[in-house]
């Protein structure tokens, strides 16, 4: 679903510049630049839309470039395939580092996304700087934006790489202490709070494609969960909860995936089917459906086997056997040429330029978020309130055995669950406290080579390269 209609009005998709640069200030393409272009309340309107056409990436398989953005499309590599929940089909290729924990500092597709939400953040900063175009009613709802925007990225960079470089303007490219600079996570936090409360103060929920007054309070609760400040993180949840603000969960799960801006999703993104500027390939990749040997993002046995003994409902629409391998396994939140064993609508003729959204956040999130406050922030595992909120969740996957307590590794696992791959399973077990230990038993398992360093993901050497040793790298790389 398109809301909105992403754009490339006078090439205002701002991608890398040659290897002299760094991409953290790239610059217009056009003839225009920053100064001379916003002038206007539309040009700034144009520019709020070009920021989330930076999330939503280029398709790489229709349109081909060694500097373009991919966005939130390689997401899936950098946290599923690190996770225990998806693998490679073939163990072949650069995208069998991720899996295997063996990722390499010149890794590309790494870079790719590094690249590609530092190029959000200028963005979302090039929009901040030129406010003064805009109308005062207007004024802060763009701000409003642009700072959602900017948490978002700064969110998903702080907790895969750590310590990251703090660009809250836009910088000369001769500014390398700014772009090089790594600075403690307490300081990216601090700026993804403040942005973020900024946001849903000024926002409301006209959206689910763009920045949102629940879109801002889900992520922040996230965040908030991720700094153990947990009341907060109930507080904002239960806002999102009241019934007035109109989100629920859909009854039948198959929904939340093929009925695109229901009642369940609060923020995704858009993507439109045949459309080589608006369309997304990673449905394609998942199924093997270009043409190639291998396949990405395929279920591994060991969430087959957690979804098989709790998954309820949700076990048709979570995976199924590749119609073309016996024995392989893949993803069928988002399929493209859909299945219609399983009822699901054909979206695009062309599995290659898909319009399926991606979604970020969504009701039943929140209410596994909220269960998760309450018990973190000291409640008993009998809450009422923890067990209302869990029991929704398990109550439309059609699961009704009583719950009186919900331990740590009930929540943990009724989310990998509830939300087998939607890039959450990682970060649940970073914040969870239990990456270690079961990844590091998954990995023993499956003979892969999985340490703790293996948390965080490289700084890419490209980066390093052009900071002539300012930008340090993460342990173990």
């Amino acid at each position: 679903m398109k809301q909105i209609k992403i754009v490339t009005l006078i090439a205002l998709a701002m991608f890398v510049s040659s290897c002299e640069k760094t991409f953290l200030s790239p610059e217009l393409t056009s003839g225009f630049n920053s100064e001379s272009f916003y002038k206007t309340e539309a040009e700034i309107e144009a520019a709020v839309v070009n920021m989330y056409d930076g999330i939503q990436g280029v398709n790489a398989l229709k349109i081909t470039g060694s500097t373009l953005n991919h966005g939130v499309q390689i997401e899936f590599y950098l946290t599923e395939m690190r996770s225990d929940n998806t693998r490679t089909k073939s163990s072949e290729g650069e995208a069998a580092q991720f899996e295997s924990y063996t990722v390499e500092s010149t890794n590309g597709i790494v870079a790719d996304y590094y690249r590609s939400y530092y190029n959000i953040i200028y963005r979302a900063n090039t929009i901040l700087e030129n406010l003064d175009a805009a109308s005062a009613s207007a004024k802060a709802k763009f701000e409003a934006e642009a700072k959602f925007v900017r948490a978002y990225a700064y969110f998903n960079l702080v907790r895969l790489f750590g310590d990251v470089p703090l660009v809250d303007k836009v910088i000369s490219p001769l500014d390398k202490e700014t772009a090089f600079t790594r600075v403690a996570k307490s300081t990216i936090y601090n700026l993804i709070v403040t942005d973020l409360q900024f946001a849903k103060d000024n926002l409301d929920d006209t959206y689910k494609d763009r920045a949102s007054k629940a879109g801002a309070e889900g992520i922040l609760a996230k965040v908030f969960l991720t700094l153990g400040r947990y009341g907060e993180a109930q507080s904002l949840c239960e806002s999102i909860m009241n019934p007035s603000r109109g989100f629920s969960l859909q009854n039948n799960f198959k929904d939340i995936f093929y009925n695109e801006g229901n009642s369940e999703v609060i923020y995704s993104v858009g993507y439109l089917a045949g459309v080589n500027n608006d369309s997304q390939n990673f449905s394609a990749e998942w199924l093997n459906s270009v043409g190639r040997g291998s396949g990405v993002n395929y279920v591994t046995a060991d969430a087959r086997t957690a979804i098989d003994a709790m998954g309820g409902n949700r076990k048709l629409f979570s995976y199924r056997e590749d119609q073309g391998q016996a024995g392989q396994y893949q993803v069928v939140k988002y399929l493209p040429n859909g299945d219609t064993n399983l009822g699901i609508p054909v979206t695009s003729s062309d599995p290659t330029s898909a319009g399926n959204d991606w979604i970020v956040l969504r009701y039943a999130d929140v209410l596994l978020m909220h269960v998760e406050a309450i018990l973190a922030g000291g409640a008993s595992t009998t809450s009422s309130n923890a067990i209302n909120s869990f029991k929704q969740v398990r109550m439309r996957a059609g699961i009704n055995t009583p719950v009186t307590s919900i331990t740590k590794m009930d929540l943990l696992n009724e989310r990998r669950v509830e939300l087998a791959f939607e890039n959450q399973r990682l970060f649940d077990l970073v914040r969870f406290g239990e990456a270690q230990n079961i990844l590091g038993a998954f990995s023993t398992a499956n003979g892969l080579g999985f340490s703790s360093t293996d948390l965080l993901l490289p700084i890419p050497q490209v980066e390093i390269g052009l900071s002539n040793g300012k930008l340090s790298q993460n342990p173990g790389y």
